[in-house]
């Protein structure tokens, strides 16, 4: 019969190494229960100012819950990682983080805003703009092949730091297994994203989950994911959309050119500030390929869902 198991609080690992003993051991369809930290390990408080930013120690930054040993997973397998529940545990925070972000060259001082995220299922950004939580783990990865104290920031086709906002509750990741036991660790969870995650933080945000795991004997070259069913933007569906293009050779281009279009759109349309139109941009809008075809020269937007617009 499968077993519920909770993720003791006090076990997080910073890096991926295959040196990391497993915290627990599971068996096949068990479930794991974790209270997971925000990204900084605590060390952004939910009163916190600019200064718990500027002064952390980035040695404490992405603690990951983990890792979780999965019984039977071998090399070659895949590990399917069922998200039964995952929400928000009262508070989350949103960054400029000077050197990261898709504008980092157009955003160069330190931004910090906190949020109460106790009112269910929305945040309120301002008062006539209200965002809907939809929470996931921006990491779920299982231990990389011969991981030696390898950093957490960048993802790989073992997952890691995909930061994918369709992984909420009722989706299935499948990543494939690397290490025996696959080692899975999960963290970095955020109350909502727009795709993209322009400014390289999102709802950053302590968290509780279920996950239920299962292990295929099948391989998949790198992560896939089958979401629950529904639109994929289902809480803001009921109002329009506002894009912004950029079109030329390059793609990293094109997505700062219609970012950029987005900052002055909502800078002189809704009286924001370009830092919070920065961090709203990445809560809220969502970044597309919408053409890759035509001669070299593409096509990215930037879509704002105008219903977290309440007035």
């Amino acid at each position: 019969m499968a077993t519920t198991h909770y993720f003791p609080l006090d076990k997080v690992h910073y890096t991926w190494d295959t040196g990391n003993e497993p915290v627990l051991t599971v068996a096949n369809g068990d479930t794991v229960v974790y209270e997971t930290r925000e990204v900084f390990d605590n060390q952004v408080a939910p009163d916190a100012d600019v200064s718990a930013i500027t002064g952390a120690n980035w040695e404490r930054v992405y603690p990951l819950a983990g890792p979780v040993a999965v019984e039977g997973a071998e090399p070659g397998d895949t590990l399917a990682v069922e998200i039964l529940d995952i929400h928000v545990r009262g508070w989350g925070w949103t960054a400029i983080l000077p050197g990261f972000g898709l504008l980092a060259d157009d955003f160069t001082e330190p931004y910090l805003r906190c949020f109460d995220l106790s009112l269910g299922d929305r945040m309120y950004f301002r008062d006539d703009i209200v965002l809907p939580l939809e929470p996931f783990f921006g990491t779920m990865g299982v231990c990389p092949a011969g991981a030696s104290a390898q950093s957490i920031m960048p993802p790989g086709i073992f997952g890691g730091n995909l930061d994918t906002r369709q992984l909420i509750a009722g989706t299935t990741l499948y990543l494939p297994v690397h290490e025996k036991g696959a080692m899975f660790s999960c963290g970095d969870a955020h109350g909502c994203q727009g795709d993209g995650e322009i400014c390289v933080t999102g709802l950053e945000s302590p968290m509780y989950a279920a996950l239920r795991f299962s292990v295929e004997k099948r391989s998949i070259p790198s992560p896939q994911f089958r979401t629950a069913p529904g639109s994929l933007t289902r809480r803001v569906d009921h109002g329009a959309w506002y894009a912004t293009t950029g079109v030329g050779p390059d793609l990293y281009e094109n997505a700062q050119n219609a970012a950029r279009g987005m900052l002055d759109h909502l800078t002189a349309n809704y009286g924001l500030s370009r830092e919070d139109a920065y961090l709203l941009l990445s809560l809220a809008v969502d970044l597309k390929i919408s053409e890759i075809v035509d001669a070299g020269v593409y096509v990215v937007s930037a879509f704002l869902p105008e219903a977290i617009f309440t007035s």
